[in-house]
This record gives structure tokens, sequence and C-alpha cells, in this order.
């Protein structure tokens, strides 16, 4: 709490003033990450395009919500699994599953792996160094992701 007052430019007393503890303020940063990363998934609109372009979309989103994302698969006091559900894995998984029905992304795996996967990927090139820049991290996923899960499980088609 006090490396936060600090960073924060404030005491201590406030930081305790707004969160009584550690697991509070840990509660609301993974509350925020979640609303936060929703509303990124919902912006890049991966429902509205084809599932690979979608899964393009997605990972970008993820990739540039940055740290917030990496709160997400790692805090110890993650959000509410509800929460996490709606806003984040739900959209992730209703994307491979339309994927796997159109043939594009393979069927023999399923569709909640995929998006655990994509999230842990994200979660990996945001972590890792040396740490790409959000392009090459995108291409790397989107990569890594799309030629794994592919159709014929060597490519995208």
């Amino acid at each position: 709490m006090g490396e936060v007052a600090e960073v924060a430019g404030v005491g201590r007393a406030t930081v305790y003033r707004y969160f009584p503890n550690r697991q509070a303020l840990l509660a609301e940063l993974g509350a925020h990450a979640v609303t936060e990363v929703g509303e990124r998934l919902r912006a890049a609109r991966i429902d509205a395009v084809a599932a690979d372009e979608g899964v393009r979309r997605a990972i970008r989103a993820l990739i540039e919500a940055g740290d917030l994302i990496v709160v997400l698969k790692r805090a110890p006091a993650r959000p509410a699994g509800d929460d996490v559900s709606g806003a984040v894995t739900e959209p992730l998984r209703a994307l491979f599953e339309r994927g796997q029905s159109s043939g594009v992304i393979r069927g023999d795996v399923p569709a909640s792996w995929l998006a655990d996967l994509l999230v842990s990927q994200v979660v990996t090139a945001l972590s890792s160094e040396p740490r790409l820049g959000n392009d090459d991290a995108t291409a790397v996923v989107t990569s890594l992701l799309l030629e794994g899960s592919g159709a014929n499980g060597n490519g995208t088609g």
C-alpha cells in the first residue's frame, strides 16, 4: 500500500481511506480491468467481421489493453468469474465457435480452450523479454494462434 501511495503521490492514509486493505485495492483494480478489457473487445467489433479477422482484432484489443489483461490473468485477487466471463471469455469463446462453424477454425479443440489460449499468449507477449511493440506482438500472437488453430491444423484455411 505504501508503494501505491508513493506512485499516486498521496499519503498512505489517503490510500487507506479509499481501500481499507490490499485485497480491496486489488479487487477494485480487477473490476476496472474487466470493464476496460471488455470495452476494448466490444469496440473491436469481433462479432461483426469474419472469424479470422475477429481473432486479429481481439488480439490487437488485448495487446493494447496492456497491463490490464495481465492483471486479469495473473492477479492474486481475480475479479468475480462471472464478470470476466461475460466481458472477456464469452465473446472470445463465441468468436471461436463461429470460426469453427464456418470451417475457418479447427473444430477438434474446444472453443473455450482457444479463448484461454488467446489470452495466455497475449499475456506472455506482454510479459516476456524482449518486449515487442504492439504491432509486432499482435502479428506474432495472431500468427501463432491462427496457424495452430486453422481448420487444417497448418494454416488458416
